[in-house]
């Protein structure tokens, strides 16, 4: 195993980059989209005969970008100073704009150093950043609306029956048809399981006060994106006029930190979200956790669990981790070593460096796409 003296001197000497698309099990669709595949992005960040693996999920033109931009602005840098690659990221795409595919870019490129350094140092990834907490919850997260009922029940009572406290389902595609959907869900689901909604923005403002009051009847206890994410405003009155308990979330579409602080400051949700594959990684998703910490505000991880349990234990206001359907499918298809929740608890495998992932080089080769 490598120890700490091998971070000395060491330097990045190359970085590798794949993107893969993997038809969904199913037609999904969520309030306002409709998808039969998802693409992930795989970068390698080599050191000797040390390697660092990152993904995002975004477009295969991700991997151009790491490839063309991202890779001559950090390769040859010590491996230790993930910072001073982050920033020299930043700075080097000024011109391209970070918002959207760069900070997904710049996140998979920053998962693997980040992976990268902590493997050197023979540490887990947690154990590196520095733990406040040995695990993180983590909600179940499907239900998408164009499954049928008995699809519904058996997904999110599944994952209530395998432990999970927390379960999450998709609404805003028909809003009536939603109300009878969610009772499907609190049945399958029994009394005990907390049951959360996201709209994806599909409602418009007095829509959602409306079904957030009918879905409360039903013990909904989050309310994501009630409305659209860019109309603060409408998040700021749903929270607002909400009923008690029922928290509001939003945030899985911020890639800077900016965008972080414009929704603190209209005091739009109760708990933020944001997504370590597009907040411009580990470095991101820490900057958005000072931000949490200094407002008392709780904060949750969007999707990629696999890439958010090990700095979620790390964050002191986080409350957890989305178990996401598509994303877990497609893990546990590509990669060695992907977390599993026990009794909805993501636990980091201290005895292994880095993030404990791998791909699975012979089973990802036949969705290559790039």
């Amino acid at each position: 195993m490598t120890g700490p003296a091998d971070l000395d001197g060491a330097r990045l000497d190359h970085l590798d980059v794949a993107a893969y698309t993997v038809p969904t099990d199913a037609p999904e669709s969520d309030g306002t989209l409709e998808w039969d595949a998802t693409t992930v992005v795989v970068c390698h960040a080599r050191s000797g005969d040390v390697v660092g693996m990152g993904h995002t999920f975004s477009a295969a033109a991700g991997a151009a970008l790491v490839e063309d931009v991202l890779g001559p602005l950090v390769v040859g840098r010590p491996a230790a100073d993930v910072a001073g690659a982050w920033r020299a990221m930043a700075v080097g795409t000024r011109n391209l704009g970070r918002p959207g595919i760069v900070a997904s870019a710049m996140a998979c490129v920053d998962l693997a150093l980040w992976d990268l350094k902590a493997r050197l140092l023979g540490v887990a990834t947690a154990s590196l950043l520095g733990r406040v907490r040995d695990a993180v919850p983590a909600y179940g997260s499907g239900g998408f609306t164009s499954y049928d009922d008995r699809r519904l029940r058996e997904q999110l009572g599944g994952w209530a029956a395998d432990g999970f406290r927390m379960v999450k389902m998709k609404v805003g595609r028909d809003a009536a048809a939603d109300l009878q959907r969610v009772r499907a869900a609190r049945a399958a689901i029994g009394e005990t399981v907390e049951l959360f909604v996201d709209a994806n923005g599909a409602y418009s403002r007095k829509q959602a006060g409306w079904q957030a009051e009918r879905f409360a009847e039903e013990r909904v206890t989050w309310f994501e994106e009630p409305v659209s994410s860019d109309d603060l405003e409408g998040l700021r009155l749903v929270r607002d006029r909400g009923p008690a308990g029922m928290d509001v979330a939003a945030g899985e579409y911020g890639y800077d930190l900016p965008y972080f602080r414009r929704m603190l400051d209209a005091g739009a949700v109760d708990v933020l979200q944001a997504d370590v594959t597009r907040c411009a990684g580990i470095t991101g998703f820490l900057g958005v956790g000072a931000l949490c910490e200094a407002r008392s505000l709780p904060l949750s991880a969007h999707c990629a669990p696999a890439a958010s349990y090990h700095v979620g234990t790390c964050i002191p206001t986080m409350r957890h981790v989305e178990w996401f359907h598509d994303h877990v499918r497609l893990g546990h298809m590509l990669f060695e070593g992907y977390p599993e929740p026990v009794d909805g608890l993501l636990t980091p495998d201290l005895s292994t460096p880095g993030s404990g992932l791998t791909l699975k080089e012979a089973d990802a080769a036949p969705y290559r796409v790039r």
